[in-house]
C-alpha cells in the first residue's frame, strides 16, 4: 500500500519496518549506552539522530544508524581516559563528526569498492553467527552465556520469558510458510503484540510466568524522571590531546564501520540498488556532529537494524526515519506499554534474522567454490565471532592479498620454447600485470637459458617494464648472455627512461 505525503510516495511497509526496527533497535540503544558507561538517555539520543537526522541526508534505502556495538571498547577506553567526564567525550563525538564531513569531501568513501566479495558476505554471516549467539540467553530470560550456571542454582530459566520467546519463534516459523506470509501485516509485528498482551495477562492473572523485570524492555520515564538526561560538550577541553585522538579514532572506525556496513546493506536489497558511500559519510558527520552537541553516543550505519529493516520488508528510507520518531514518542508518551513486552521475543526475531545471514548452505557454497573464496570468507567470519568486527575484515582482506599475490608471483610471467635447427629460443612474455613482485621468477626463467640460445623477452603488454625487472635483464645481458653466448632482444615496449627499443 502506498500513499502521498507532500508529494512523496509513502508505503505501509515502510511504517511497519519502522516500528520492527525501532522495537529492536530500543532496547539495543540502552544496551550499548551500559556497556560503554555513557548515561542510558545517550543511546536513545544517538538513536533518534540516527534515524532521523542520518536516515533524512542519506542516499540508502535499507542503511539504519545508531549506537553501535563495534565502537563499545573504544568509548570506554576514551571515557577512563577523561577520568570519566562524559562532557569532554562529547567534544571528541563532535569533532569525530566534522572529520567524517572532511573524509566524504575527499571521496574517502570509494574504500568498498576494494573490499572482496567473500569478506563482505562473510561480514554478513559473522554478524549472523553473533546474533545467534547472543540472543539464544535471552530467548530463555538469561543476561548471557556465562551466567548460566549461576542461574541455574536457583531457577534453570526464566520461564514465562522462555515461554514466549519459544512461541514467538514457532509462531514466526510457522506464518512465514503459511498463506498468511501474503498478508500485508509482518509476522514480526504480530508477534511483538501477541507477547506484549500474553506477559500482561500473566501480570493481571498473577501467574507465576510473570516475566523478571531485568527480562523486559526497560524504558526510562523520561517526562516523570528526576535524573539528568541531557548532558552537553565541555569545549574548555579542547587544549587536551586526548580530545584528538579519541576524535580521530571514532571518526575512523565509524567510517569504516559504516562504510562496510552500507554495502552489506546493499547487498540484502531486494531491488539491488546502490547507495553513495561519500554522501553516506557526509550524512554519518552531520548525525555525530549533531548527536555530540546534544549529548549523545556515536553512532554509524549498524548492521543489526539495517538487516531487521530488509527482512521486514522496507521499501525505502522512510522506515529508518520512522524509527527514530517512534523513539521520540516513545520515550515522551509510550513508556508504559513498551515495558511490557519481554526481550525474549526482540530474541527471537534478531535469532531468525541471524539465521538468515548466516544460513548453513551459504558456508556450503562458499567451500564448493574453492579455497581462494571460501578462505577469505571463513577466517572473515571466525575473526568477526571470536575476536571484533573490524579486526575479521581485516583479517579477510589480507588472506584475499595474500592469494593475489601468490596468483601474481606465479602468473606474472609465460615462459615457452622453440627448437629450430639454426638455434633454440626462449619466449619469456611479460602480462599485463608484472611487477617487481615476479622479480624471482623472471631470474628463474633466465637461468635455464642454454649456451648459443635467442632469448625473447615480449613486453607488448605492457608499457614499460618495471625497474626490478629491468635490472635483472640488464644483469642477465652483462654477465651470463655476455659469457654464454645468448643473445636477448626486448620487443613490443615503448621507450621509457631505461632507453629501450
Amino acid at each position: 500500500m502506498e500513499f502521498k505525503v507532500l508529494g512523496k510516495t509513502l508505503y505501509s511497509e515502510d511504517l511497519v519496518s519502522g516500528l520492527i526496527v525501532f522495537l529492536v533497535a530500543l532496547p539495543l540503544c540502552l544496551g550499548i549506552a551500559l556497556a560503554s558507561g555513557a548515561p542510558l538517555f545517550s543511546g536513545i539520543i544517538a538513536g533518534i539522530v540516527g534515524g532521523i537526522v542520518v536516515g533524512t541526508l542519506s542516499g540508502s534505502h535499507l542503511s539504519v544508524s545508531g549506537p553501535a556495538a563495534g565502537l563499545t571498547a573504544i568509548i570506554v577506553t576514551q571515557l577512563e581516559a577523561l577520568n570519566g567526564n562524559y562532557q569532554a567525550f562529547l567534544v571528541s563525538v563532535v569533532l569525530a563528526g566534522v572529520i567524517q564531513i572532511v573524509f566524504s569531501v575527499l571521496k574517502l568513501g570509494a574504500f568498498a569498492n576494494y573490499i572482496p566479495n567473500s569478506v563482505i558476505i562473510g561480514l554478513l554471516a559473522g554478524i549472523g553467527l553473533m546474533l545467534i549467539i547472543g540472543q539464544i540467553p535471552l530467548l530463555f530470560g538469561l543476561d548471557r552465556l556465562n551466567q548460566l550456571n549461576a542461574q541455574m542454582l536457583d531457577h534453570p530459566f526464566d520461564i514465562g520469558s522462555a515461554i514466549i520467546g519459544i512461541f514467538s519463534l514457532i509462531f514466526i516459523l510457522v506464518w512465514d510458510s503459511s498463506k498468511f506470509k501474503k498478508l500485508p501485516i509482518p509476522s514480526m509485528l504480530i508477534v511483538i503484540i501477541l507477547a506484549g498482551l500474553l506477559n500482561f495477562l500473566f501480570i493481571q492473572s498473577n501467574s507465576s510466568l510473570i516475566i523478571f523485570d531485568e527480562n523486559l524492555i526497560n524504558l526510562p520515564q523520561i517526562l516523570n524522571s528526576h535524573e539528568k538526561l541531557f548532558f552537553f560538550p565541555d569545549f574548555s577541553f579542547l587544549n587536551s590531546s586526548q580530545i584528538y585522538i579519541g576524535a580521530f579514532t571514532l571518526a575512523i572506525i565509524a567510517s569504516l564501520e559504516t562504510i562496510l556496513n552500507l554495502e552489506a546493506a546493499d547487498r540484502m536489497d531486494p531491488y539491488k540498488r546502490t547507495s553513495p558511500p561519500n554522501r553516506e559519510l557526509f550524512a554519518q558527520g552531520i548525525g555525530n556532529t549533531f548527536s555530540g552537541f546534544i549529548g549523545g553516543m556515536p553512532i554509524t550505519s549498524v548492521i543489526v537494524r539495517s538487516s531487521i529493516n530488509a527482512t521486514s520488508g522496507s521499501k525505502t528510507k522512510f522506515s529508518a526515519i520512522t524509527h527514530g520518531l517512534l523513539l521520540i514518542i516513545a520515550v515522551l508518551f509510550l513508556t508504559p506499554l513498551l515495558n511490557y513486552v519481554p526481550l525474549s521475543t526482540l530474541a527471537a526475531i534478531l535469532l531468525l534474522t541471524g539465521y538468515k545471514l548466516a544460513k548453513p548452505e551459504l558456508f556450503i557454497n562458499f567451500y564448493k567454490k574453492g579455497w581462494k573464496q571460501f578462505l577469505p570468507f571463513i577466517t572473515t567470519v571466525i575473526i568477526i565471532v571470536t575476536v571484533d568486527l573490524l579486526v575479521g575484515v581485516i583479517f579477510g582482506i589480507a588472506v584475499s592479498l595474500a592469494f593475489i599475490l601468490y596468483h601474481n608471483l606465479q602468473s606474472g610471467i609465460h615462459t615457452s620454447y622453440e627448437i629450430n635447427p639454426n638455434g633454440n629460443t626462449t619466449h619469456i612474455q611479460l602480462l599485463s600485470h608484472v611487477s617487481f613482485l615476479n622479480r624471482a621468477m623472471l631470474s628463474k626463467a633466465l637461468s635455464k637459458v642454454k649456451d648459443n640460445e635467442y632469448v625473447i623477452v615480449d613486453a607488448s603488454q605492457i608499457n614499460e617494464i618495471d625497474p626490478d625487472l629491468y635490472i635483472v635483464i640488464e644483469d642477465f645481458k652483462k654477465d651470463k648472455a655476455k659469457l654464454k653466448n645468448i643473445t636477448i632482444q626486448i620487443i613490443g615496449c615503448k621507450k621509457n627512461s631505461f632507453e629501450m627499443v
